[in-house]
């Protein structure tokens, strides 16, 4: 076990994850609605859109409104989703709001990669290599390597963690041959087959080849799995992770037959506030917008802590007695 880390950085998703998840369509002016009022909660960086068809993801046909229609606070980067160069000359689009960075995006399950992206493995190497040569052309820096299905899929079964590594050097070394350094790499848990014992050894493989790589973790709660494995992340030092607010969201094409949201923000904000590990985030601000949230896709949604509460009212209330 590593130690814990002293302070974590969480990625909001919930707007983009969540709305191109949700069944019904949901008005513009309401998903606005939720991206204001996450951008007061402490957090430092939200995805708030995907620049993908509409006839793919019905829930993000009005992205170019939603960035439009927010109101920004300086001190929070707000990102986008792309997976192709159309995609990507949306968001150039709207770059005054948008913080706008290049990454390679690569899967670790091939018929997974071919239902959700419409290419091979190779297509997509040589995708991604034209994705970087826009990037430089655009003077966007690359920064992140994204890891798909990294801890199982629903189609290919079982990832081994040592293709994972394999994968993680891929991206490495197509990003050093056209000159760029990657900040990190984020292993993302995308049909929710992780459990802390393989969050250990994904993370453990790829430390092993490349100790000195930040990672990030992205978690799916299909099965009740994100917080825990979160909490495995923190055992092997992870600082960073991918949340959604009240456990929005969930992939379109994963073929999940139950809920399948993100881990949730303001749950993981509660347990390392709890362990002392520092977030930057306002919980009890979260949880409004975690409210929030409920109110604009118009059904529960699976946090816990927005229906449990947090421990501090309840310390308070027992120290005045």
């Amino acid at each position: 076990m590593t130690d814990l880390p002293k302070s974590i950085r969480i990625n909001e998703e919930g707007p983009r994850e969540g709305f191109q998840f949700e069944k019904g369509p949901i008005a513009t002016a309401r998903k606005i609605d939720l991206i204001n009022a996450l951008s007061h909660t402490g957090l430092k960086q939200i995805q708030i859109v995907s620049f993908v068809p509409p006839q793919n993801v019905p829930g993000m046909a009005d992205a170019d409104e939603v960035v439009s229609g927010f109101t920004p606070n300086p001190e929070v980067a707000y990102t986008a989703l792309w997976l192709n160069e159309r995609g990507l000359q949306r968001a150039l689009g709207h770059d005054e709001k948008l913080y706008l960075f290049g990454s390679i995006g690569l899967t670790c399950s091939a018929p997974f990669l071919l239902r959700n992206q419409k290419r091979t493995m190779e297509e997509n190497l040589e995708a991604q290599r034209s994705m970087i040569k826009m990037y430089q052309t655009q003077g966007i820096a690359v920064r992140r390597g994204s890891l798909m299905a990294a801890f199982g899929c629903n189609f290919a079964g079982d990832i081994a963690p040592a293709l994972v590594a394999e994968m993680v050097g891929q991206q490495l070394d197509m990003a050093a041959e056209a000159g760029e350094v990657l900040e990190y790499v984020s292993l993302a848990d995308t049909m929710a087959w992780a459990t802390p014992l393989s969050i250990q050894r994904v993370v453990g493989a790829v430390r092993a080849k490349f100790p000195d790589l930040k990672l990030s973790l992205h978690l799916h709660d299909t099965r009740g799995m994100g917080i825990a494995n979160a909490y495995a992340g923190l055992t092997m030092g992870v600082d960073t992770y991918d949340a959604a607010v009240a456990g929005l969201g969930g992939c379109p094409f994963a073929a999940h037959k139950g809920a399948a949201g993100n881990v949730c923000t303001e749950d993981l904000v509660f347990m390392c506030n709890e362990m002392g590990i520092e977030t930057g985030i306002d919980l009890d601000a979260l949880l409004a917008a975690a409210c929030v949230a409920e109110e604009v896709v118009g059904h529960p949604l699976p946090g816990s802590v927005k229906s449990g509460g947090t421990l501090k009212a309840l310390r308070e209330k027992l120290r005045a007695h």
